[in-house]
């Protein structure tokens, strides 16, 4: 098999398991309404089908990244698949809601391993020069699994029962396996010292604590519910443990959190817009709803308008992600931020025009596709060096899924405090705002020239 060749055979594994967990976050939505028919669910409860598996996919992210690294990834790409089967087998069987829970925790603790390590494979195995084209194409995998997912779901459950949505993981985890031992690399990184339990036990903790109380925060009686059991003790605690694995980690021989990156001002600035994306990307969920109280269409109508924000996702993650290797990540970053910011001002001022709801979408697709997609990984992979691929890698999707958690509470409290479409635009119009504070912060980012010179040697 000649280099080329077996460069896309990888490449077609680890896009395949992005693919499949990319799938299980865009499915299960399609999926509730089957789900309540067959298990007795409390409505208040239904979001946690969703949060549980956030929350043990980041809490499982820093562990599987620093195991790929002293361990190998074909090993480590293959134990996570192999926890996400286990957990799609459960969630399929479950015969109650508590064994839905267990089930989707296990699917995001696995999952958590699959795009760190797809990543560090793509670092691993091109030059700096073409792994913008490539990362944005991994990007483009998330954009092309929402567009699918729900068709997918719905040409399932009308023929199936809601398991089966799950249990196709099965088999595509086993061809997973098959063709990841044929021809996944084991790369492995040097690592000195012993594994620091300590660090991850922290650091899972922090974050699984803060993700349970900011997940029950509830909008609409905000400060009473920041001040109750259920919130404030979880976001004392998590911020107790942040100082507690600092404090590890400055003492860590081989560290999960290497502190020392943070001296860095180009890491230090992606740590900020993979917030600010992961907020953006919090707020796409309120979209449908907005639209359904703006023009008064169904909820099944709303869902088909942002299609062409899925479609600009899709085509602009490729198309930016080549530009990145030519004109580098500031421009391309900067161009993203003013895509983004200039969308979610237009749906701010959306009265009854459906054309500007479509070209507000298209913008914020095309941010998206940036944002989300190639140029924060591709600047982590670049300044990092190879020892810590995939623990970079691994903490840019911890910044990106806390701008989430933050972004949907927040967001959720802002449109609490106004009535239907009135609330929406403020939450929109902030959002605007937000991105542009970010955006003028972008300028501190290193132009082509400095990031060429700057590129750690392989």
């Amino acid at each position: 098999m000649t280099e080329t060749k077996a460069k896309r055979g990888i490449i077609a594994v680890i896009f395949t398991g992005v693919m499949m967990g990319a799938l299980d976050i865009s499915i299960v939505g399609p999926a509730i309404p089957s789900i309540e028919k067959t298990i007795d669910i409390e409505p208040r409860l239904l979001g946690w089908i969703f949060s549980i598996y956030v929350l043990f996919n980041l809490t499982g992210i820093s562990l599987f990244a620093r195991l790929s690294d002293k361990y190998g990834r074909r090993n480590i790409y293959i134990l996570s698949t192999s926890i996400f089967a286990a957990g799609s087998l459960i969630v399929s069987m479950a015969p109650d809601f508590k064994w839905i829970i267990i089930g989707r925790a296990v699917q995001g603790f696995g999952a958590s391993g699959i795009f760190p390590v797809a990543s560090a494979v793509v670092g691993d195995l091109f030059p700096a020069e073409k792994r913008g084209r490539i990362l944005g194409l991994l990007g483009a995998v998330f954009g092309f699994a929402f567009i699918i997912g729900p068709i997918m779901a719905g040409t399932l459950l009308h023929w199936f029962e809601w398991h089966a949505l799950f249990l196709i993981n099965i088999p595509v985890v086993l061809v997973l396996i098959f063709a990841s031992i044929r021809i996944l690399p084991n790369t492995r990184v040097q690592t000195n010292g012993p594994f620091d339990w300590q660090g991850i036990l922290g650091l899972g903790l922090m974050l699984g604590s803060f993700a349970y109380g900011i997940n029950n925060i509830e909008s609409e009686f905000f400060v009473q519910s920041l001040l109750s059991i259920k919130v404030l003790p979880f976001i004392l605690v998590s911020l107790l443990l942040f100082i507690i694995t600092i404090l590890i980690e400055k003492r860590a021989s081989s560290p999960v959190l290497k502190l020392d990156l943070f001296f860095r001002k180009q890491i230090r600035m992606v740590g900020i817009i993979a917030v600010a994306t992961g907020i953006l990307q919090a707020s796409f969920v309120f979209v449908p709803d907005y639209a359904v109280g703006l023009f008064g269409v169904s909820a099944s109508a709303a869902s088909f308008m942002l299609v062409p924000l899925v479609i600009a996702t899709a085509i602009g993650s490729p198309v930016f992600g080549r530009m990145i290797d030519s004109a580098g990540s500031k421009k391309v970053i900067m161009t993203g931020l003013v895509l983004a910011v200039a969308g979610f001002y237009l749906l701010h001022t959306v009265m009854i025009s459906k054309t500007l709801f479509y070209i507000a979408g298209a913008f914020i697709g095309f941010g998206l596709s940036i944002l989300a997609g190639s140029s924060l990984r591709y600047i982590m992979l670049n300044e990092a060096g190879k020892n810590d691929r995939a623990v970079t890698q691994g903490m840019l999707t911890i910044f990106i899924s806390l701008g989430q958690l933050t972004g949907s509470a927040l967001i959720g409290v802002i449109i609490a405090k106004a009535d239907g479409v009135s609330g929406y635009k403020h939450a929109f119009l902030y959002e605007s705002f937000l991105l542009l504070i970010v955006l003028g912060l972008s300028f501190m980012l290193k132009n082509r020239e400095a990031e060429k010179a700057s590129i750690i040697s392989e």
